[in-house]
C-alpha cells in the first residue's frame, strides 16, 4: 500500500492488467451478487433527478424495481447501492442484442439525454473505494468472471490504474492521478 494525499492505494491496481472484455463475459458484474453497485452519498440526489429521462432507456422489470424500492436503496451494509431485479440484477441494467449487460444510465449518457455517466463506483470497477474517518481506501476488487478482462489487460498490458484513468480523475482529480502515475513509474522499477 502507499499514500496519496488522503487515501491509501493497493498496490494491486499498479501491478496487475485489466481491460473490460464484454464480448467474453457478458456484463456479468452487472447482473451477478448479492448487492447493488454503491452510490456516493452525493449521487443520491442526482440518481433521482435523472430517473425520468433514464426511464425510457431501462426493463420493465428494472423500472418495477426502481419505482417500487427507489432510485437508489440502503444497502445491508448500511450503505447506498442501485436495486436489483430478483436479487441480482442491477435495475439499470440492460441487454443489448447480443444479450450483453449494458447500463441504461450510461446509455442516456452516450445519447446526450443526461450529463451524468453512471455512478462512479461502477466507472471504476474493478477498483473499489472505501471511505474512512480519516483516510480512503483504493483497492482492486478480483472476481472470477472478470478472469478475460484480466487476461485481456495483460496481452494489451494496461495496468488496471490505466485502464480506469478516466474514473480515478473524475472521482480523486488531475493532480491525483498525476501522482499516482509517478509512484506507478517508481514502483515499476523496483
Amino acid at each position: 500500500m502507499f499514500q496519496i494525499g488522503k487515501t491509501i492505494v493497493s498496490e494491486e491496481i499498479i501491478e496487475n492488467d485489466f481491460v473490460c472484455n464484454l464480448n467474453a463475459c457478458k456484463g456479468q458484474c452487472c447482473i451477478d451478487g448479492e448487492a447493488g453497485a454503491p452510490v456516493a452519498d452525493d449521487e443520491t440526489e442526482i440518481m433521482v433527478d435523472i430517473y425520468s429521462k433514464v426511464k425510457p432507456y431501462l426493463s420493465p422489470e428494472g423500472i418495477v424495481e426502481i419505482e417500487k424500492q427507489g432510485a437508489f436503496v440502503k444497502g445491508e451494509d448500511g450503505e447506498w447501492e442501485t436495486p436489483l431485479v430478483n436479487g441480482n440484477a442491477c435495475a439499470y441494467v440492460i441487454l443489448d442484442e447480443k444479450k450483453t449487460a449494458k447500463c441504461g444510465i450510461e446509455e442516456a449518457y452516450n445519447d446526450g439525454v443526461i450529463d451524468w455517466k453512471k455512478p462512479v463506483s461502477c466507472h471504476l470497477y474493478p477498483v473499489r473505494v472505501r471511505e474512512y474517518t480519516e483516510l480512503t481506501a483504493v483497492n482492486y476488487h478480483k472476481w472470477e468472471i472478470c478472469d478475460d478482462a484480466c487476461s485481456l489487460g495483460t496481452e494489451l498490458q494496461v495496468p488496471i490504474y490505466k485502464f480506469v484513468k478516466e474514473s480515478l480523475i473524475r472521482k480523486f482529480g488531475k493532480e491525483w492521478y498525476a501522482e499516482l502515475e509517478e509512484v506507478a513509474k517508481e514502483h515499476v522499477k523496483r
